[in-house]
């Protein structure tokens, strides 16, 4: 492959632990690890249909923000108010301030650059919340700024055809020697296959394969896996 693509968020951090430090602050609650497991796992559902919403204008960005904890909690049984709901928030945005990388990324990192390869982010969500992630990842250590995309900024958003159009643009990219890394089925692996390119899901949640025609060209549990591949692997 010449050109490796990356989402951000669960792909290349634990974005889990964000929100299970989150919840520890917030929450008049002990919850045990997996319960806080699955409250993670029920927010993100909530969360990509709410982001949906969002980019249609049907809800604004505190409506978003406020919904996603609410619905999450009301499909759980967990007592919230609106009130609490912003201060997960604001809390949230505060642990994410202190994401970093796996470890095996930071190496995968080395190794393709090392490799002169190609290197991209395309990411959803809003230009301010998810530049301060790639701020605090350090990503253009690796990554130059003109290969960043942010689905705000460009006007498009994961799954749709156009948002991985303007990288093909951009990159001037050959499709049969690209891949896409992501962690979010949907969004990243069949915005990537109906887009032509190859893909690689970074299932660490062991979410079950849906049913469909879409299948990844390669499924990795762990990041340490996701550095194996590109390590043994001669298609990559």
């Amino acid at each position: 492959m010449d050109t490796i693509i990356f989402d951000v968020d669960d792909t290349l951090y634990d974005q889990a632990l964000s929100f299970k430090n989150t919840c520890k602050r917030i929450f008049d609650k002990s919850f045990t690890e997996d319960e806080l497991e699955t409250f993670y796992k029920v927010s993100r559902k909530h969360s990509d249909a709410l982001f949906d919403k969002s980019v249609a204008g049907e809800l604004s960005v505190e409506e978003m923000h406020i919904r996603r904890i609410t619905d999450a909690c009301d499909e759980l049984g967990i007592a919230v108010t609106t009130a609490k709901a912003l201060d997960f928030q604001a809390a949230y945005v505060e642990e994410q301030q202190k994401i970093a990388l796996f470890d095996e990324v930071v190496e995968l990192f080395d190794l393709l650059y090392q490799q002169k390869k190609q290197l991209a982010i395309l990411t959803n969500g809003s230009q301010g919340h998810q530049a301060m992630k790639i701020k605090q990842l350090d990503l253009t250590r690796w990554i130059p700024e003109e290969n960043l995309f942010i689905s705000e900024s460009i006007g498009y958003s994961k799954p749709t055809r156009e948002a991985f159009r303007v990288l093909e643009s951009k990159l001037q990219l050959n499709k049969e020697k690209t891949v896409y890394i992501g962690d979010s089925f949907a969004n990243d692996i069949v915005g990537a296959k109906q887009a032509g390119w190859h893909a690689i899901w970074m299932n660490h949640r062991n979410r079950k394969l849906p049913t469909g025609t879409v299948t990844p060209d390669h499924t990795v549990y762990h990041a340490k896996e996701l550095l194996d591949l590109f390590k043994k692997s001669e298609t990559f």
